[in-house]
């Protein structure tokens, strides 16, 4: 997701940017510290963006200042994470921390971009995000502490409608109850209590284990010999069938359950026929690739290639193009034969799948194959020696 950020970045200047491949969600946090909920800061500028809108931060920072965070999602404290490289990023220039990745590597120098990836590769940053992580695990188990202290706690049961008040000194294990949560303790420690009873079967309801196979209980399936299971185990895959898989045109909303069906709409609606420009301008795997992620880039913009028309929906922009044949602007080689287009415009593209290079090859074979080969007629073996062109090639080498 980071790289498709860079990667669908567009040339400097146009302001076509698609973010939509990055994801990039909330996270949750266990510890309400009020810190939390401060505004988010650019690394670089004055903005500030509330929690909720990390989004629109990371999105800001990509197009203003060309910075790439990788695994955001990973970052359990992202305002921290931020405020560190901020200072950072001051005392010493960005190209001491950040990996450079360059976009348009093969357009004019002046439509070139060159865009900084922050990751834990640098072990700064991995030094930070192990930080960050150990101390938000002592804040939840301190807020975990806190919880098993709160005498004022009163909560129905999740499973059932028993309710449940202040902090129970009852073993876990022989339900025992105790005067204080330090002899408590101590029993379970020395008994080894520190787990619920399993032979207690009213546990056994929510136990998924009770539910993998009918008629056994958890009891029977612990006991049973795994290496007979593995034994027995079949590996035969034959009959197992996937999710159907859908593949979207390239031009409308149309979807297909196979490649053929998918590739002809495309042919007889908008008169783009995938399988012969393949075959015709020689592309290879990696090649199909990046054009249909680069279609499929122009299409979202709902901009027309050849006239800079600007629509307000895809439809309108693919009727004009398929009208005026505009669509064949779309495989101008210099366009779309770029790296940043080896990253998906949209993550579940599944026309990505079903591509191949291997189809061209088979119909050269094929091609090959097909060439008629007529035998000579051996009914009269004298006349043939006598007229066949192999003599006209011994005689050749003999001469020779």
């Amino acid at each position: 997701s980071v790289m498709a950020a860079v990667g669908m970045a567009a040339v400097e200047g146009k302001k076509d940017w698609i973010l939509e491949p990055l994801s990039l969600p909330e996270f949750p946090s266990c510890i309400n510290d009020g810190f939390t909920l401060l505004p988010l800061p650019c690394i670089f500028c004055e903005d500030c963006y509330p929690v909720e809108e990390q989004e629109k931060l990371l999105g800001h920072m990509i197009v203003e200042h060309k910075l790439v965070i990788a695994d955001v999602k990973l970052i359990v404290d992202f305002r921290r994470y931020i405020l560190y490289w901020k200072k950072r990023f001051i005392e010493q220039p960005i190209t001491d921390f950040c990996t450079v990745v360059r976009t348009n590597s093969q357009a004019p120098e002046g439509e070139q971009a060159d865009y900084y990836l922050l990751c834990d590769v640098l072990p700064e940053d991995r030094r930070l995000r192990e930080q960050l992580q150990q101390k938000r695990l002592e804040e939840v188990l301190e807020q975990q502490q806190q919880e098993r202290n709160d005498s004022s706690f009163a909560r129905v049961c999740v499973f059932c409608n028993e309710e449940f008040a202040g902090n129970s000194l009852q073993c876990l294990y022989c339900e025992k109850t105790f005067r204080d949560k330090n002899t408590l303790k101590d029993h379970m420690r020395k008994k080894q209590h520190r787990r619920i009873n399993a032979k207690n079967h009213e546990y056994d309801k929510f136990y998924t284990i009770n539910y993998l196979e009918l008629g056994k209980n958890w009891e029977e399936v612990q006991s049973e010999d795994d290496r007979e299971m593995i034994e027995e185990q079949d590996d035969d895959w034959s009959d197992w069938q996937g999710p159907p898989v859908c593949a979207v045109c390239l031009f409308c909303e149309k979807a297909q359950d196979t490649t053929e069906k998918l590739q002809l709409h495309m042919k007889v609606a908008h008169h783009f026929d995938l399988p012969n420009l393949k075959y015709e301008m020689g592309l290879n795997f990696y090649q199909q690739v990046k054009l249909v992620n680069f279609i499929r880039r122009e299409i979202h913009q709902c901009c027309c290639k050849q006239c800079g028309k600007t629509f307000s929906s895809k439809s309108e922009v693919v009727s004009h193009m398929t009208e005026t044949n505009h669509i064949m602007s779309l495989l101008d080689r210099s366009d779309w034969d770029q790296p940043q287009y080896y990253f998906p415009t949209y993550e579940n593209d599944a026309l990505l799948c079903s591509l191949s290079d291997c189809e061209s090859e088979s119909v050269a074979d094929n091609q090959i194959t097909n060439i008629p080969v007529i035998a000579e007629d051996i009914s009269n073996l004298q006349a043939l020696k006598k007229c066949s062109i192999l003599n006209l090639l011994q005689h050749s080498d003999t001469k020779n």
